[in-house]
């Protein structure tokens, strides 16, 4: 065991302020993208897996990367390709001529922030491998389970805008994923902003540099994690959630809908948002604003819908609209 994960558990109070903190200390790095900031950050509350979506060049990369500097964790990066194996992502025994046995190399899947970069341009037989570690917070190589690092959290980029020589993730791993995260183009003042920063002499690859310092740990996850849990949710609201996850499934332009994973994994973030806001209770409002990153990437649209315009968000708004919130 490391010694990070043999950290005692931080107080709550002062976790919460540690964790309100660092989307401000990654703002110096990444600019204009708040929503995805702690959209991210919320799966890292939740103990979840991050999907992020956005064309080249909105810093998907940057973000992982400054979010893992202020929380003083590791963070390793994958390029998926066409070419990479299971093994390069788990890992594998290699012969070791000195002691004439195999050893187990670890892959770089053994960190706390693993970025798996354009997840979707890899085979699914490689995509797999990312199953258990996802699922089960360990790898198992040749028989043997192998545990990852705690905290372990997966986020996966991919591109929106091209199709050629990509792998559509299955139904099965998207339902992994606890958030999809969007990463829009910045509008005209935010994109002002990050280039007259570049001008300033700003460098991508010197976070450091940029002033980003470590101002939480993995105790402060740990003691925001037990704290969110511990957040009250009303029978009222909880049946809100529900009815919100079963209205999916009966939305016309709808072949799949939310699972009762979905459902749980609102509860989550609805409660992670609960108490970044400082509250130990959690409302229909945050449930609401928690729907559409909870549950995109688990709706599955009918192609005459898609083929009339009709987008996943777009019936996520509908469904908001037409199931009542409680008083």
């Amino acid at each position: 065991m490391t010694e990070q994960q043999q950290a005692p558990a931080a107080d709550p109070d002062a976790a919460h302020a540690a964790l309100v903190r660092l989307r401000g200390e990654v703002g110096k790095a990444v600019v204009g993208q708040d929503a995805a900031v702690t959209g991210v950050l919320i799966g890292l509350l939740c103990r979840g897996h991050v999907l992020i979506e956005g064309v080249p060049g909105t810093a998907k990369t940057l973000l992982v990367r400054a979010l893992a500097a202020a929380l003083d964790l590791t963070t390793t990066r994958i390029q998926f390709t066409a070419d990479l194996m299971p093994g390069d992502v788990t890992g594998s025994l290699v012969y070791d001529a000195a002691t004439s046995r195999f050893a187990f190399r670890e892959g770089p899947v053994f960190t706390n922030l693993l970025l798996a970069d354009e997840i979707n341009r890899t085979p699914p037989k490689t995509q797999s491998a990312l199953l258990e570690a996802m699922e089960e917070r360990q790898v198992t190589v040749e028989g043997t389970p192998r545990p990852l690092p705690d905290p372990f959290c997966v986020i996966a980029t991919q591109n929106p805008v091209e199709y050629e020589g990509t792998y559509p993730l299955p139904e099965a791993q998207l339902d992994r994923f606890l958030v999809k995260v969007m990463m829009p183009l910045p509008d005209r003042e935010t994109e002002n902003r990050v280039v007259a920063a570049h001008a300033a002499g700003f460098d991508p690859r010197d976070l450091a540099g940029a002033g980003v310092r470590p101002v939480a740990s993995a105790a402060d996850l740990a003691a925001a994690a037990a704290a969110i849990r511990r957040t009250h949710v009303d029978p009222a609201v909880l049946q809100y959630l529900v009815e919100l996850a079963r209205a999916t499934r009966e939305a016309p332009a709808v072949t799949l809908g939310a699972s009762p994973r979905g459902a749980t994994a609102l509860l989550a973030t609805s409660r992670a948002w609960a108490w970044l806001a400082g509250r130990d209770y959690v409302t229909p409002d945050d449930v609401q604003s928690l729907v559409r990153p909870t549950f995109r990437h688990r709706l599955q649209l009918r192609p005459e819908a898609e083929i009339e315009g009709v987008t996943v968000d777009g019936v996520l708004e509908t469904v908001l609209a037409t199931v009542p919130a409680p008083r």
